[in-house]
C-alpha cells in the first residue's frame, strides 16, 4: 500500500522589520493627515474634536489614538507632514540663487512659479497656514519654525538679490515676499469667495495663468 504524499508546508510569511509601519499603515496614516489638515483648516484648533476628523475620514476615533494619540500630537503630525511636502520647494527655491543662467528678477520668478504649483496642488496647506496663524503660545511658535522661517531663508535671499541688482525698486524684501506668497495661498485656498465674483476658479488652467500674470504686474 503506497503512503500518501506529506502536503507541503506553507512558504513562511515576510516578516516585518521591528518599528517600521507596513505600507498600508503609512499610506492610512498620510490619509488620515491630510483628512486632519483639512479639517483643523476649516475649524481651527478648538472647534475641531477627534471624533469630527474621524467621521470626516469615516475612520474609529481609535484608530487615530493608535496612530497619534492626543489632538494635540495629531495637530503638530499635520504641521510636520506639511513641512515634509513643501521641503522640495525649498530646496529647488535654494539651487534657483547659484543659477548664472537667469538674473535676479527670473530667479524669483521661477521660485513663485513653483510657489504657485505647489498651492493649486495642495490649496487646503494656505486655509490651514491662515487658520493655524491666528493661534498663540507654542502652536504659534511650531507653526513658525516649522512653514515660516524655512520659508524665508530661502526666498528672502532671492528678493534681496533683485533688490540689489534693480530689477525690482527698493522695498521691505520681507513685506513683499510675505504679502506676494499669503496673497497667493489665500487666494487660491479661498477661491470659492473668488468665484462669486468671477468665473477663473472654474477653470484651474487659465486661474493659475492669470493670478501669475497678476503677481508679474505687482512686481513691475
Amino acid at each position: 500500500m503506497s503512503q500518501a504524499p506529506t502536503p507541503a508546508k506553507p512558504a513562511p510569511r515576510a516578516r516585518r522589520s521591528r518599528g517600521r509601519p507596513c505600507s498600508d499603515a503609512a499610506q492610512g496614516a498620510d490619509a488620515l493627515l491630510r483628512t486632519a489638515r483639512g479639517t483643523f483648516a476649516k475649524r481651527g484648533y478648538d472647534a475641531t474634536s477627534v471624533r469630527d476628523i474621524a467621521r470626516q475620514a469615516g475612520v474609529d476615533p481609535a484608530l487615530i489614538a493608535h496612530h497619534f494619540g492626543s489632538k494635540e500630537a495629531l495637530w503638530l503630525a499635520v504641521v510636520e507632514h506639511i513641512a515634509g511636502q513643501i521641503d522640495s520647494l525649498l530646496v529647488l527655491a535654494k539651487s534657483l540663487r547659484s543659477r548664472a543662467d537667469l538674473s535676479p528678477r527670473q530667479r524669483v520668478i521661477e521660485a513663485l512659479v513653483h510657489f504657485i504649483d505647489k498651492v493649486f496642488e495642495d490649496p487646503d496647506i494656505g486655509m490651514f497656514f491662515s487658520t493655524a496663524a491666528t493661534e498663540e503660545g507654542e502652536r504659534l511658535n511650531v507653526l513658525v519654525d516649522r512653514m515660516v522661517r524655512p520659508f524665508h531663508e530661502v526666498f528672502m535671499p532671492l528678493m534681496d538679490d533683485a533688490i540689489a541688482s534693480g530689477d525690482f525698486k527698493p522695498c521691505d524684501s520681507a513685506l513683499m515676499f510675505s504679502m506676494l506668497t499669503q496673497g497667493i495661498s489665500k487666494t487660491v485656498a479661498y477661491a470659492h469667495v473668488l468665484r462669486a465674483v468671477s468665473p477663473l476658479p472654474q477653470d484651474p488652467v487659465r486661474f493659475k495663468q492669470e493670478l501669475l500674470r497678476v503677481v508679474l504686474n505687482l512686481l513691475g
